[in-house]
């Protein structure tokens, strides 16, 4: 990817670069891509499995599932950066710090999701991950991640360890 990919990524481009599936593919649409950042977009509709025990009557999307859809956005950030597909290997989380909830989502909501690469190297990666709603910082939060062993080889070459 010498130009880099062609924006917006559809939901298709991105099951090419992770293994998730519906119901747990938490990313609809990429956006943006700088090397650095990334934004992607989710659309919460009432259709969404979760909603039907997370509340009835008061639908809210569960706070777990927004850094999920965080954590995705930043694994298709690793991709788009190394310039490689993760195929059917998982990133994994290995810690999630600062995390904030600051409003609930709830359906008809729009996730503006955008993650920021805090340290890119070897095969633990660290981010920055924010989420708004119509312009409204919705949640944050910062974490690490394992990279495939796919993307993990060309990370880290360079490195020895990042532990």
């Amino acid at each position: 990817m010498s130009d880099g990919p062609v924006l917006p990524l559809d939901v298709t481009a991105i099951m090419r670069l992770l293994p998730h599936r519906y119901p747990f593919l938490l990313v609809d649409r990429v956006i943006e891509f700088s090397g650095e950042s990334c934004r992607a977009i989710k659309n919460v509709t009432i259709n969404e499995p979760f909603f039907v025990g997370h509340f009835p009557g008061h639908p809210v999307m569960p706070g777990v599932l927004i850094l999920e859809a965080m954590a995705q956005t930043a694994a298709v950030h690793a991709c788009l950066k190394l310039g490689k597909q993760a195929g059917e290997q998982a990133f994994y989380l290995v810690s999630m710090d600062k995390a904030w909830f600051r409003k609930p989502v709830v359906p008809g909501d729009q996730l503006v999701l955008t993650t920021s690469l805090l340290r890119g190297r070897g095969r633990i990666w660290k981010f920055r991950g924010e989420v708004h709603v119509a312009g409204q910082l919705v949640s944050e939060a910062e974490f690490m991640a394992t990279l495939p062993s796919t993307l993990s080889q060309e990370a880290s070459a360079d490195t020895e360890s990042d532990i």
